[in-house]
C-alpha cells in the first residue's frame, strides 16, 4: 500500500463528514429506513444503480427523491406506465420542416440521479432502453450517441411481481442494479411517528441540498484506496462460486435448487460494497463482516431458483442464507 491505514483512517474521517449531514437531511422527511438510506449512500460512493422493492406506501419514492434533493445534482423523476415509450425515456430525433433537417430532442434520462419509479409498470422495451444508459453510462439517438453526465446513478423502485399490472425485469437489465432491497414495514414506535408528522393537511420542512457533487466524487476517490485483503478477495469469490457450483462446498441440496448462480458482476459489487461499507463505517481496511452485511442485497437478484425451488417455497435468500453459513471465514 500507498499509504497507512492510519493516514487513510484520517483521510476517509475527512471525506466522510457529508455523510451525518446527509443523513440528517434526509431524516427531516423520512422516519426510520435508515437501512434503505445507508444503501443508497452505498450507491452514491459506488456509482452502483439500486432496485428498491415493497408495497406500496412504505415511502420507497420519498426515501429516494429526498435522497436527490439533498444533493446539488439534476435529478429527474420518470413515472413508468403501460404506454410509456422507449422515446420518451431517451429522447428522438423531431423533424424540423422550416430548416428541413432533424434535430434531437433528449429525454429525462439526461440527469445525475434517476427516480424510476414503478418500473416494473411499463413493458420490457421501456425497460430495456435503459440498458445502455446504465451499463455504458451514454444514451444512443439515431446515429449520435452521448455521454451521460457523471455522477449518472438510476434509483429504481418496484411493486412486487405478484401485483397486478407488473412485468417482470429482463434478467439483463436485473443484473445491472448493483443491489435490489427489499423495504419491510416500519416498527410500531416508527409507524406512530410516521403518523404524527402526515396526519396534518401542510407539509413539513422541505429538503435542502447540503452536499455536493465534488463532495461525492473526493468520497469515491478515498474508498478506491480502502484496503481488501487477498483473503477477503478469496472469500467473495467462493461466495459467488458456492452458488454456482454448491456441490463443490458441501451444498448437494442447492444443485436442484439454483437454475443459475450469480454473475461474475456479484463479485465486483460486493467488492466495491464492502469497501464502500468500511468507508461508512469510518474504516480503511475491509473484514469478512462487511462482505456478510451486504451478501443479501447484491446476490439476492442475481440468484434463479428452480421451479423445483418456487415449488418448495425456497427463496433467494434461503439460498444465500446457506452459503453464507457454508463457505469459510477468513
Amino acid at each position: 500500500m500507498t499509504i497507512s491505514i492510519e493516514q487513510l483512517n484520517s483521510r476517509i474521517s475527512a471525506e466522510s463528514e457529508f455523510i451525518e449531514r446527509l443523513q440528517n437531511e434526509i431524516a427531516k422527511v423520512v422516519v426510520g429506513q435508515k437501512y434503505v438510506v445507508n444503501r443508497l449512500i452505498i450507491g452514491l460512493l459506488t456509482n452502483g444503480h439500486i432496485l428498491l422493492e415493497g408495497v406500496p406506501g412504505l415511502a420507497k419514492t420519498l426515501t429516494v427523491s429526498s435522497l436527490a434533493k439533498a444533493i446539488n445534482l439534476k435529478f429527474q423523476r420518470i413515472q413508468f406506465t403501460p404506454d410509456l415509450l422507449p422515446a420518451d425515456l431517451v429522447g428522438t430525433l423531431i423533424y424540423n420542416q422550416k430548416e428541413m433537417q432533424f434535430f434531437t430532442k433528449k429525454g429525462p434520462i439526461f440527469a445525475n440521479i434517476i427516480l424510476a419509479d414503478e418500473i416494473n409498470r411499463s413493458p420490457a422495451k421501456v425497460q430495456s432502453a435503459l440498458l445502455e444508459a446504465m451499463q455504458e453510462k451514454q444514451v444512443t439517438i439515431g446515429e449520435t450517441t452521448y455521454k451521460l453526465d457523471n455522477p449518472f446513478l438510476v434509483l429504481a423502485t418496484q411493486n412486487p411481481v405478484e401485483q397486478e399490472g407488473t412485468y417482470p425485469l429482463p434478467e439483463a437489465q436485473v443484473d445491472r442494479f448493483m443491489m435490489k432491497l427489499k423495504v419491510g414495514y416500519p416498527t410500531r414506535e416508527e409507524e406512530m411517528e410516521i403518523m404524527r408528522r402526515m396526519a396534518r393537511t401542510e407539509k413539513g420542512d422541505p429538503v435542502e441540498a447540503v452536499v455536493t457533487a465534488e463532495e461525492i466524487l473526493r468520497a469515491r476517490k478515498v474508498m478506491n484506496d480502502v484496503y481488501i485483503d487477498p483473503k477477503v478477495e478469496k472469500y467473495i469469490v467462493d461466495l459467488v462460486f458456492a452458488t454456482r457450483e454448491p456441490e463443490k462446498f458441501d451444498l448437494m441440496e442447492l444443485k436442484t435448487l439454483i437454475q443459475y448462480g450469480a454473475s461474475p458482476r456479484a463479485t465486483i459489487y460486493l467488492n466495491l460494497a464492502a469497501r464502500a461499507n468500511a468507508f461508512l463505517n469510518r474504516r480503511g481496511f475491509t473484514t469478512p463482516e462487511d462482505v456478510k452485511t451486504i451478501a443479501y442485497d447484491v446476490l439476492r437478484h442475481r440468484i434463479i431458483p428452480t421451479y423445483e425451488a418456487e415449488a418448495e417455497d425456497v427463496k433467494p435468500e434461503d439460498i444465500i442464507r446457506k452459503v453464507l453459513n457454508a463457505v469459510q471465514v477468513p
